[in-house]
């Protein structure tokens, strides 16, 4: 290729790099390309020698043009940017505060479920998942909830297509689990669920739920009652005492509410245990005979305790939060306290 071909290319491709270059750092790039000791601009000048005598004078002409409007373009496109810059400067405060780019944290529902979880898998139970979406077979008849029955009041929930719908307990993992899994079992598991309650400062139509069983053979009363009260005391301190109240879930029996002495007043009374000295947690329970035959295994044989617990209530009675609301918000001024 001839010299003056090859500059009348040059001219192309390099006017073509600085008009498109978007940063400082590339203009500088495309004028060294050119313009510098070693650029093509100083080859182009290096290869007169092999041009005709004749001619030398025009491409050495050629080659100034050139480089006269490489050197104009890159004055232009340095000012542009520097123009930018300093808008960009005059637009902006620099006696305002720096902005700290905050590192995030969880949750404190889920940080509160993770507590939970943690010190029941330390007691030997094994942290499984389970769907929200079920059918009423999982949510209430294997749970000896059957139709018709005035409990399946409690447990209403919202019903999408095909029959499906929202779990309302985190109980449907017991029979997921026994299904697949033959005696001893030991499992919790930890969710969300969903029932149509009015939303108001102790209610929410969507909340986190606990769900802890086990069976075996020879499991007793006392084996629930120990296993609770070693959380107890793990999650809420060493002097925190607890008791059983009689009560009714279809799915287990005998049943019983359990409450911790309030860890606030340390039993006394106060605004936190409505001046009872007592806070419920969680209910419990033997495994209903009859919740083991819905997964065949065999109730003479095998026994078992389960028990549920509210981690959003939970987590309102560890800090001292008296509106459930709060935690669905997502007001940051709430959260960061956490």
């Amino acid at each position: 290729m001839k010299l003056q071909e090859k500059l009348k290319n040059m001219e192309k491709i390099a006017l073509a790099e600085i008009m498109e270059a978007v940063s400082m750092d590339d203009l500088e790039k495309a004028k060294v390309k050119y313009l510098g000791r070693k650029g093509e601009i100083t080859s182009a000048i290096k290869g007169i020698k092999s041009v005709a005598k004749k001619d030398k004078p025009k491409v050495g002409s050629l080659i100034n043009e050139l480089k006269q409007k490489i050197t104009v373009l890159v004055d232009e496109k340095e000012q542009a940017f520097r123009n930018k810059e300093q808008a960009l400067f005059e637009n902006n405060d620099i006696t305002l505060p720096g902005i700290n780019d905050e590192i995030g944290h969880k949750h404190p529902l889920i940080k509160t479920m993770e507590d939970i979880v943690e010190i029941f898998v330390n007691m030997g139970f094994k942290s499984v998942d389970a769907p929200e979406i079920e059918t009423e077979f999982y949510n209430f008849e294997a749970l000896n909830i059957p139709k018709n029955h005035p409990s399946r009041e409690t447990f209403h929930t919202f019903y999408v297509e095909n029959g499906m719908l929202l779990r309302s307990q985190t109980s449907t993992a017991q029979i997921r689990v026994m299904e697949k899994e033959k005696p001893p079992i030991q499992i919790v598991h930890a969710g969300k669920v969903y029932r149509p309650d009015a939303v108001d400062a102790s209610h929410s139509f969507m909340f986190y739920q606990l769900e802890g069983f086990m069976v075996a053979e020879g499991i007793v009363f006392s084996d629930l009652k120990g296993t609770l009260e070693r959380f107890a005391k793990a999650y809420f301190g060493e002097d925190v005492k607890m008791r059983l109240r009689p009560h009714y879930f279809p799915f287990t029996e005998p049943s019983a509410e359990v409450d911790i002495s309030c860890f606030i007043c340390g039993g006394k009374g106060c605004r936190v245990c409505s001046y009872k000295g007592w806070l419920e947690v969680l209910g419990a329970g033997m495994i209903n005979p009859k919740v083991l035959e819905f997964v065949k295994i065999d109730p003479a044989k095998y026994t078992g305790f389960a028990f549920g617990m509210g981690i959003d209530r939970i987590c309102m009675l560890k800090h001292g939060i008296d509106d459930i609301r709060l935690f669905y918000e997502n007001d940051v001024r709430f959260l960061k306290q956490f």
